[in-house]
């Protein structure tokens, strides 16, 4: 589960990428009644959705040539210029060299040897999302990946993330990833091999949120309402959940889960 404070290795930040500001706005604050607030006009259009007056998400417009919608997700690291040398000796690239954002801290971009993009925040006077873990706010994060095996050893290498393996079905196995040091509770993500009938759909290694909703069936009826596509439909994860996974208005890919329990 997430939670502040945070620690090392522990995804503390995300924001979305798109090229209509005022397109996912719209979207995001129809489905999750988020709240915009623009940085200012020295940001280049960068913000954050708002909740209970806590920080939940930030949004900005690409940045980087090529670049599609998505959501990037950030983990703490004490050391950014450290987390990015570890990264290039475990066979990752740098998309985003380490740069400080005013005092806010300290970010990096980077690549996974099978073409996930991820990044690093090192806190300065901002720690990171205000809020995680309740309804409205980062529950978990998740890897597909081509090479599950190889994804553990690289962020393994890079972060020191304790891995717990857990089959689910006779071709599948789950990867559950917690913080070093932690305890079990504090797992905040998983990652998991691509089946091959999404390679042959086009799918390629990714990062996503999942964002805590308390209704997922009322949460993907809006998002359906508000321009969404479908990815998968409201189903139910024994022990886990209630989640569904759904591209927003301008491609960008996100799940909604009712935690099991809440």
């Amino acid at each position: 589960m997430l939670m502040t404070p945070y620690v090392p290795g522990a995804p503390n930040w995300l924001d979305v990428g798109t090229p209509d500001i005022d397109a996912s706005v719209a979207f995001y604050s129809a489905v999750f009644g988020w709240q915009h607030r623009s940085a200012g006009p020295a940001a280049g259009g960068y913000g954050f959705f708002e909740q209970d007056g806590g920080t939940v998400a930030g949004i900005g417009p690409l940045t980087e040539e090529g670049a599609s919608p998505s959501w990037t997700v950030y983990f703490h690291t004490p050391d950014a210029d450290a987390t990015a040398e570890a990264v290039e000796r475990a066979g990752g690239s740098v998309r985003v060299a380490p740069a400080d954002v005013l005092t806010a801290g300290r970010a990096a971009a980077f690549t996974d040897p099978a073409g996930a993009d991820f990044a690093v925040w090192q806190p300065g006077d901002t720690q990171g999302l205000d809020l995680v873990a309740v309804p409205g706010s980062l529950a978990r994060t998740e890897l597909y990946t081509t090479d599950a095996a190889a994804a553990k050893a690289f962020y393994g290498s890079v972060f020191s993330w304790q891995t717990r393996d857990v089959p689910m079905g006779p071709e599948l196995t789950y990867t559950v990833l917690a913080p070093a040091g932690a305890g079990p509770t504090a797992a905040h993500g998983g990652l998991m091999q691509l089946p091959q009938a999404n390679l042959d759909a086009g799918s390629t290694p990714e990062w996503h949120p999942y964002f805590e909703v308390s209704d997922c069936d009322a949460t993907l009826a809006r998002a359906t309402e508000a321009g969404a596509t479908v990815l998968v439909p409201v189903t139910d994860a024994p022990g886990i959940g209630r989640f569904a996974m759904f591209l927003d208005p301008v491609g960008a890919l996100l799940a909604a889960i009712t935690t099991a329990g809440r």
